[in-house]
């Protein structure tokens, strides 16, 4: 996995993740936060299909969902064309917290 960082920019957290598609279907990867964006990196043989790139300036709203009955572990980056990118993730309000202080 490479991402190629934009000058000045640094990862600054980075985490296990999974991007769940409308299809119900669940693509592995890493959520990387740097100072100046968003990044998902899919894995296991997605690499480079589903990798996302977001701008602090394209997100609207930084929502939490639970994905399960049991699991308090969804991050919904809602952007502001109104897509909505939902990830599970663990330590999803730190990661929430942060990627609201972006925008």
């Amino acid at each position: 996995m490479k991402i190629n960082l934009k000058a000045n920019e640094m990862v600054v957290k980075a985490t296990d993740s999974s991007l769940l598609l409308e299809s119900s279907e669940k693509i592995a990867g890493k959520l990387i936060i740097t100072n100046q964006r968003v990044y998902f990196i899919g894995l296991n043989g997605n690499a480079g299909k589903y990798d996302i790139e977001i701008e602090p300036k394209a997100i609207r709203d930084v929502l939490y969902f639970n994905p399960g009955l049991f699991s308090r572990s969804g991050l919904n980056l809602v952007t502001s064309t109104g897509n909505e990118l939902k990830f599970t993730l663990k330590q999803r309000t730190k990661f929430g917290e942060m990627i609201a202080g972006m925008c």
